[in-house]
């Protein structure tokens, strides 16, 4: 997420074991599993255009770009994406991730029947999980404050011993 300016703490300086600990996890739902790495890029990609984070708005994971999910298709992952181009299952997971965003027990009900029907159970938590994640990790970036804008930047998907706040510099 950047470089922390020399004699600031990031929010990632205040716990490193916690956060190591969150880098492993989170490379590991990123290798392995379930769905593949554009449905879950799609899931994370509408909670950061939801919750305002630049640094997630602007990250595309290489392992999702090699599943397909090309720029221009990244560019429909906005509101009114039922009538995009975008494929049904994607658009479903959008649906499901604007429920997770939103309010989950009064909305998450009624996508339900179109997410069980388009993907696994283990599918359906993994991608619950990621949308979640990618929430919470957001929303703390966000209200931590104000990073500088980057620009749109492919970098490599998360794996168990990378860390998350390491960009490439462009």
């Amino acid at each position: 997420m950047g470089r922390t300016p020399p004699g600031e703490q990031s929010i990632f300086d205040h716990a490193p074991e916690l956060f190591a600990t969150f880098n492993r996890f989170y490379g590991t739902l990123w290798q392995e599993g379930a769905l593949d790495q554009a449905t879950k890029e799609v899931g994370r990609l509408r909670n950061a255009r939801v919750t305002g984070c630049a640094i997630c708005r602007n990250l595309r994971f290489e392992g999702a770009r090699d599943g397909g999910l090309t720029e221009d298709l990244v560019e429909q992952i906005e509101d009114g994406y039922e009538t995009s181009g975008l494929p049904d299952n994607w658009k479903t997971t959008l649906r499901w991730a604007d429920a997770i965003i939103g309010h989950p027990a009064s909305q998450a009900a009624k996508v339900r029947p179109d997410i069980e029907a388009a993907f696994t159970p283990a599918q359906v938590a993994e991608l619950t999980l990621t949308i979640a994640i990618a929430q919470g990790f957001s929303k703390s970036a966000v209200a931590w404050g104000p990073v500088p804008e980057i620009p749109i930047m492919v970098v490599p998907s998360p794996t168990p011993d990378s860390d998350v706040r390491e960009v490439p510099a462009s």
